[in-house]
């Protein structure tokens, strides 16, 4: 946010650092991040129950995209509504919101009687994963400071790494124990065993009850609060955050100085020369992430490892150190972010995506031939989500959560998020089609390609934010 947490106007950086109350904004920032856990945790369990849901309900190939896309159609539909709603009712009411529709969803997929009340379900939770993934590292970019508001808001996406192997390790355990179990319990022989797909899907209602609980221990963003001229209860947050009830002031001071003369939050100021920049720029980063194939692995990893001739179990395990790798590169991410700085992350990172999606190309392509085992896909597989998770997954929800002005930063990053999820979408339904009329290698190629123009305006068209306060990012897009 502007102002909360930051270093400009009478609070200096080296002062705000210094007065800062570390514990309780980790705290803050810990608990807005769980909602990662189920953004996480929703995306990456459906990898695990593909082959068995296809089967059962006899798919095709497009059907089954619709599987796995129908969930990013309500992801969609979230982030469109998303910022308005957290602008209007608060970001941690709206946080609350997610949470139980996360709940619904798992609940829903369990016990649901039919492939279309499944779908229904799987929308439901995807509405839950739009507003999470939109207001949760607002919030956090909030309550930061800002020598670390790169690190904090990357807790966000580290918490979706451990959503990712959470779910991974959920997946591989109830397929491996449902090889040689029988359950006394007729309802866990059906959720466990039979229809196993019910209990990975269903497994979510742990973490989704946790987050519901946890948000209730958290005050509302205090930036928030003074935008809706609520600045004595903001000033509460302020005094803890800063652990003064003096800094608090300034800081309200600061904020309400930033905020001065502004138009009111809406839809018409994104037309404004620099913000409209700012907005095309976020959504064109945004949309072009989802076609580089990251999600791609994220969806369909088992069944590109078995196109390569692994068993069921040994993909779902090669599966697993995915997630293992995505979540410790992305510890890595989190401690570096604000030394590094976020345009040499990328700059760094996504190169090696290139020359690890062309490896991998080239072993469907030739691997044969050339005698490459699977521990040749696997490595640069492996290679490939540490390149991804350091860079453009560490990244992107820091960079679109800190470019935007402070009375248009829900709606602008909803647009952004839009973007988002509509490639997300887009790769989930169409991946399946890509991999069995453009080949695995073909499919790879293309995600390859599809590096250079994200690189591209990166360098050109991005500022570099690390160490900047959110009131010197917004005055940089109101130049132009």
């Amino acid at each position: 946010m502007a102002g909360v947490g930051t270093a400009s106007g009478p609070v200096s950086g080296k002062a705000a650092k210094k007065a800062a109350n570390g514990g309780y904004i980790v705290f803050l920032a810990t608990v807005a991040a769980i909602g990662g856990i189920l953004f996480g945790y929703d995306t990456a369990v459906i990898s695990g129950t593909i082959g068995s849901v296809t089967g059962q309900f006899a798919l095709d190939t497009m059907q089954q995209g619709w599987y796995v896309g129908c969930a990013l159609i309500g992801s969609i539909a979230g982030v469109l509504v998303a910022g308005t709603l957290s602008d209007t009712i608060g970001r941690k009411r709206t946080m609350l919101i997610a949470a139980t529709l996360f709940s619904i969803c798992a609940v829903g997929c369990a016990a649901c009687a039919s492939f279309i009340q499944l779908v229904c379900f799987r929308i439901v939770g995807g509405i839950g994963i739009g507003v999470v993934s939109i207001v949760a590292p607002i919030y956090i970019s909030e309550v930061s400071t800002a020598e670390k508001r790169g690190t904090l808001v990357s807790l966000y996406q580290l918490a979706v790494t451990v959503g990712f192997l959470a779910a991974y390790l959920v997946n591989f355990c109830i397929q491996d124990a449902a090889q040689g179990a029988d359950y006394s319990s007729s309802a866990l022989q059906h959720l466990l065993k039979d229809e196993m797909w019910r209990g990975m899907l269903g497994s979510m209602v742990i973490p989704a009850l946790l987050y519901l609980t946890v948000i209730f221990f958290i005050p509302e963003s205090p930036r928030w609060l003074i935008v809706k001229g609520r600045a004595e209860k903001a000033a509460g947050t302020l005094a803890r955050i800063y652990a003064s009830r003096e800094m608090a002031d300034e800081q309200i001071a600061e904020t309400r100085r930033s905020i001065a003369g502004e138009t009111r939050s809406e839809w018409k100021v994104l037309l404004q020369p620099g913000i409209l920049k700012a907005v095309i720029i976020g959504s064109a980063i945004a949309i072009l992430g989802q076609f580089m194939g990251v999600n791609a692995v994220l969806y369909y990893g088992p069944s590109i490892f078995e196109q390569a001739g692994l068993s069921s179990g040994d993909s779902m395990f090669s599966q697993v150190l995915v997630g293992v790798v995505n979540m410790l590169t992305t510890v890595i991410a989190v401690f570096i972010i604000d030394k590094v700085g976020r345009k040499q992350l990328v700059y760094w990172g996504v190169s090696g995506m290139i020359l690890s999606l062309v490896m991998i190309g080239l072993y469907f392509l030739a691997g044969s031939a050339w005698g490459l085992g699977n521990g040749f896909l696997l490595a640069f597989f492996l290679f490939y989500v540490f390149c991804c998770a350091i860079s453009i997954s560490a990244v992107v929800f820091v960079l679109l959560s800190e470019m935007y002005p402070n009375n248009v930063r829900g709606r602008a990053m909803s647009i952004a998020g839009l973007a988002l999820w509509v490639g997300t979408y887009l790769i989930g339904q169409l991946t399946p089609w890509m991999l069995e009329n453009l080949t695995p290698a073909g499919t790879f190629f293309l995600f390859a390609a599809m590096c250079i123009p994200y690189i591209i305006i990166m360098w050109r068209a991005v500022p570099e934010t690390t160490g900047k306060t959110l009131e010197e990012i917004e005055e940089y897009w109101k130049k132009f």
